[in-house]
């Protein structure tokens, strides 16, 4: 042992952990995927108006999940015209992340954990009227894209009901770019 530079033991204990290691990601992985697909069934019975108050029933899809390494993120879309102050303008991305987010649990949990993975990213973009919003929100949804549509309550700045922020995502990041990629940062 005194002039080796590993002995078997050595070598036996790093092949023994280097084994659990593989084992211990191919049992996640197969773990995660049973609970995709009873979080899958959860989604299918999930009344969005009694608990999630965000966005449409249409429907959103875990597609597009190509591991860890790919760039996920959410996109936060805010209306400009507004002229919100960046105090009211953080709250209500906060509520359109947070809101994408509990939506995300149940509808895209394998897009949700792999956003997770990459950091979280939020990018905040701006657009200038309703409309465009709007339409930034059926595109997204015709691409199967989470979204979460936020109206003030009107206690502050703007009036009661406008539609001030939609968050898109988490999802992979060439899919949400097909939809706000041409929308100017914040």
């Amino acid at each position: 042992m005194g002039d080796k530079l590993l002995d078997s033991a050595q070598i036996i204990n790093g092949l023994a952990v280097m084994l659990s290691f593989f084992v211990g990601y191919r049992y996640a992985l197969k773990r995660g995927d049973a609970k995709e697909t009873s979080a899958e069934e959860a989604a299918a019975s999930f009344s969005v108006g009694s608990s999630v108050p965000c966005g449409s029933e249409a429907s959103v899809s875990d597609k597009g999940y190509g591991g860890f390494n790919d760039n996920f993120k959410m996109v936060l879309v805010v209306r400009n015209d507004l002229k919100m102050g960046k105090g009211k303008i953080a709250a209500q991305c906060g509520h359109g992340a947070v809101g994408a987010y509990q939506r995300a649990v149940v509808r895209t949990p394998r897009l949700l954990r792999a956003w997770e993975n990459c950091g979280c990213a939020k990018i905040a973009v701006r657009v200038d009227s309703e409309a465009e919003l709007m339409t930034i929100k059926k595109a997204a949804e015709r691409q199967q894209l989470n979204t979460c549509l936020i109206r003030d309550a009107g206690r502050t700045q703007i009036e009661a009901n406008s539609k001030t922020v939609l968050a898109v995502g988490p999802a992979a990041a060439a899919d949400i770019d097909r939809v706000t990629g041409h929308l100017k940062l914040l």
